[in-house]
């Protein structure tokens, strides 16, 4: 759109300077030897011109203004048809301003300077000429400013789809962006002050010192993790630091020191790239919270394995279960999405009384 202006823009000052030198100073330079009143008049209203058209570019906004001047022009270029110093020549360089200022009244307002223009030339002894050619300039320049009135706003409709798709884009983005964000907030900090709040819950009831005690280090190791990940959320960086195994293997032993309860492991030395390592991490972190807050399991296996076609984490518990399709809540949602966003599925099987599997799988070439 600013393009666009400018290029507006630099097209009407190039203009003006061939409109004054090749339209009004060849008129005053025509009447210098002339003397008496048409002379006077030649000067004033060529003067009166120039003035004019200089108030409309200075005022470029005021449309009031515009069709003030092109009403008033009218006349003026009918005088000037009659005047020595006018004619055809300066009707014909006239004709855009019609176009460029008016736009939909452009063909009236210069059909009217032109039937000016020819009263004024016939008025005149030898103005036959002028008149012809003035006439013929109209009727050339109604299709081609009709063709380009058309393309303009071609080009404003054009621009203006641009900036619609510009700021979908925009709002889309925007979205993704606070999705991403709140999966990461959920998966990871919200996750971690459950756990300090279940610790910490465990810990004020707790009778023997020493666990009291390894709540208390469970908490502060959690609030410590819980700061490493705020900083990796404002740095908008996922961390990759160690293997996915490790990692795994260390969310597994704190949630079998914090819960109490049996972990069986599986866990395969694989190494994916940092975004799949990010993905199955978070998928743990939630398969995990959800069995502390949800199932009241005894028994938890998580199995991390590569596959021929690619990376897959199962995670089950021997809880009480629940119907998949009336789970509400964000976790499983978020999990869907993030695994999707790098083509893997996840898939989430339970029912009542029976315990739950999640597994989730993501593409070797992901």
């Amino acid at each position: 759109m600013v393009a666009e202006i400018r290029t507006l823009s630099d097209m009407r000052g190039w203009y003006a300077l061939v409109w004054v030198v090749f339209g009004l100073c060849p008129g005053l330079v025509a009447v210098l030897g002339d003397t008496g009143t048409r002379r006077f008049w030649s000067v004033v209203v060529l003067g009166a011109m120039g003035v004019g058209y200089a108030l409309v570019t200075l005022l470029p906004d005021h449309r009031a203004i515009r069709l003030t001047y092109l009403v008033l022009l009218i006349p003026a270029l009918g005088a000037m048809g009659f005047l020595p110093g006018g004619g055809a020549a300066l009707f014909v360089l006239t004709l855009p301003q019609f176009w460029l200022l008016a736009r939909t009244l452009a063909g009236w307002l210069s059909g009217a300077a032109a039937v000016a223009v020819v009263v004024g030339a016939v008025a005149r002894d030898d103005g036959a000429g002028n008149a012809v050619v003035a006439a013929g300039a109209f009727l050339i320049s109604v299709p081609v400013g009709l063709w380009w009135l058309r393309n303009r706003a071609l080009g404003a409709e054009l621009a203006r789809t641009r900036r619609e798709l510009a700021e979908a884009h925009r709002r889309e983005g925007a979205v993704r962006e606070r999705d991403r964000l709140a999966r990461e907030i959920h998966d990871t900090l919200a996750q971690g002050f459950a756990s300090i709040v279940a610790l910490a819950e465990a810990a004020r009831i707790a009778a023997d010192p020493q666990r009291r005690g390894r709540y208390l280090a469970s908490i502060e190791a959690t609030a410590r993790e819980n700061l490493a990940e705020a900083r990796v959320l404002v740095g908008a960086a996922p961390s990759d630091e160690g293997s996915l195994t490790g990692a795994v293997g260390h969310l597994l032993a704190r949630f079998a020191e914090d819960t109490g309860i049996v972990v069986h492991a599986d866990l395969a030395e694989v190494e994916p790239a940092a975004r799949v390592r990010g993905a199955l991490l978070r998928c743990a972190q939630e398969s995990l919270a959800n069995v502390r807050k949800h199932a009241a399991a005894s028994t938890v296996t998580v199995v991390l394995a590569a596959r021929a076609d690619g990376v897959e984490l199962e995670v089950t518990d021997d809880g009480r279960g629940f119907t998949v399709g009336d789970a509400r809540g964000f976790g499983i949602t978020g999990m869907r999405q993030r695994l999707a966003e790098l083509g893997g599925d996840l898939t989430v099987t339970s029912s009542p009384g029976d315990g739950t599997r999640v597994l989730a799988e993501i593409p070797e070439d992901t």
